[in-house]
């Protein structure tokens, strides 16, 4: 867990980290609360618990929370039974205590048993939807609501079938421009950034919605017809003064606590909210360049504490969410300051700002994503799990393509059905022992170690404390399963920043050793 020096040490990197991840999250709030048929603020409530309340409780350094696109369904038809919005925020209220209940009885343990190929998978797979979906918007098609994952759209369409429509139909000229120029700077930005001075802490997505806002006003001048209108802009509701901006915000009627519409959403809520933010959380820890790991059982307590928050206030229920947290990740973000100061930008912006904001085209935010979106699914990833193998790349790749098709959390349980077929689940018996004597650790795995090992392999280093000398002994084992490797990997990068001596020993099957990129992971089998 990031302590109150860590955090304080990174600010400048999660300043500017934090005002990317508010760009990004603003749309999609306002959009996940559109498909949900809530009220438009109730989605940016949501974003502002998901950052400031989540992040102060939550131990993930980079996740960040907000309203998920992959419950709009469940919401959505949660609030058509409920008599009325309060009664939907009652059972919101409840999910989230039923979150805390889970986190008591460590079902976030649930998450290590999700293949690593799974998770890639599911991180490629929204890469892919977030550039799908949002080509449309760059060319000004705002047909389907922001942060749509769902393959089948409201009117009947779906992905693709809007992506042909957009690109063959009546493109909006000024759209098009703005998000072409946006994009081009994105792809450019990394490369030539300063690497000195104050213009190396410049965001791009901050240089990307000024060059939207400013080239809009711009067509305006010179080609008025060309210049977008409000709806193809940003559109945060207005309050009339204080009072107004009190009166966006709606509470719980508890009087209906004790009916079994409240009960039914509230359990449906917890379950899958628990599993999307679960399953978040470790794409982000995998994605982390410190490969720092999160208490799950802690973020079911962060999480159901969220939501708790957010129903009593008038919010859609949070989770974690992968594309605000993968645009803080490949914004430089180190701590969780990131992720708690952009819900600050979001409730000051909201409510002091709301004008402003309504002045950026959704095509300069539709480039932002979609460079996030590339990032996630770069042509590499497919190269190197193909090279990892059968077992890891056909759980990968049906992964992605179940989630392409269907949605996020059908996707998921597509591939870990597929995943698990390629699993042999034998050997139940401890397989890793733990030992230490003063500041010398030994870990040693005494035979072959597979997936289903996981578990047992994280709960044995999570015991080596700082500042120590770990050795990890492999010489009984003649195979490692890629996701211990992983794991190995992933601790020894960490280690680093823990003042932990790291040396790997044993012989390991051949083929395993040749996927090791020593120079990468630091990990040398010997």
């Amino acid at each position: 867990m990031p302590t109150s020096r860590n955090i304080m040490s990174s600010w400048r990197a999660d300043l500017p980290a934090s005002v990317v991840v508010a760009l990004v999250a603003l749309p999609l709030c306002l959009g996940v609360a559109l498909a949900s048929g809530a009220p438009l603020f109730s989605g940016v409530i949501a974003g502002i618990v998901g950052g400031i309340v989540v992040g102060l409780l939550s131990k993930s350094p980079l996740s960040v929370s907000g309203p998920a696109a992959g419950l709009t369904v469940i919401v959505f038809e949660a609030i058509q039974r409920a008599p009325s919005y309060p009664v939907f925020l009652t059972a919101v209220v409840l999910a989230g205590v039923l979150q805390l209940a889970f986190s008591f009885t460590k079902a976030g343990i649930l998450s290590e048993f999700v293949p690593s190929s799974v998770i890639t998978g599911m991180l490629a797979a929204i890469g892919i939807i977030l550039i799908l979906k949002q080509i449309p918007h760059l060319v000004g098609y705002d047909a389907d609501f922001e942060g749509s994952f769902e393959f089948t759209t409201a009117d009947g369409a779906n992905t693709l079938s809007t992506v042909w429509n957009s690109l063959t139909g009546s493109l909006t000229p000024g759209a098009v421009l703005i998000g072409i120029v946006c994009l081009a700077f994105l792809f450019t930005w990394d490369s030539i950034r300063p690497k000195e001075g104050p213009l190396r802490f410049v965001p791009g997505p901050l240089v990307v919605v000024l060059i939207g806002v400013f080239g809009n006003m711009l067509l305006g001048a010179v080609k008025p017809d060309w210049q977008l209108g409000a709806t193809h802009l940003v559109q945060v509701p207005i309050a009339d003064g204080v009072t107004g901006f009190i009166n966006l915000f709606t509470f719980p009627d508890f009087g209906a606590i004790t009916t079994a519409v409240v009960w039914t959403t509230a359990l449906t809520l917890a379950i899958v909210a628990s599993l999307e933010s679960l399953l978040s959380v470790k794409a982000v820890d995998e994605l982390d360049p410190q490969r720092r790991t999160t208490d799950k059982n802690w973020e079911l307590m962060a999480q159901g504490g969220g939501n708790i928050v957010s129903g009593l206030i008038g919010g859609l229920p949070v989770t974690s969410v992968i594309v605000r947290s993968s645009a803080n990740v490949d914004s430089g973000a180190q701590s969780k300051l990131s992720t708690i100061l952009h819900g600050a930008w979001l409730l000051l912006s909201v409510a002091l700002i709301p004008f402003l904001l309504n002045l950026i085209p959704l095509s300069a935010l539709a480039a932002v994503l979609i460079a996030t979106g590339y990032k996630l699914a770069k042509p590499k990833l497919f190269v190197e799990r193909f090279k990892q193998g059968w077992t890891q790349f056909v759980p990968f790749v049906v992964t992605i393509v179940a989630i392409l098709f269907t949605d996020l959390l059908i996707g998921i349980v597509i591939g870990l059905v597929v995943g698990f077929v390629f699993v042999i689940a034998r050997n139940f018996r401890t397989a890793i022992t733990f030992a230490r004597d003063d500041d010398n650790c030994l870990i040693r795995a005494r035979r072959n170690l597979y997936f289903i090992h996981k578990y047992e392999l994280q709960k044995e280093l999570a015991r080596v404390p700082d500042n120590c000398h770990l050795m990890i002994d492999l010489s009984s084992t003649s195979y490692v399963d890629l996701d211990n490797v992983d794991i190995i990997n992933a601790f020894i990068k960490g280690a680093a920043y823990r003042g932990i001596d790291v040396s790997v020993r044993g012989d390991v099957a051949e083929k395993t050793a040749s996927l090791i990129q020593a120079p990468k992971y630091g990990v040398l089998f010997s």
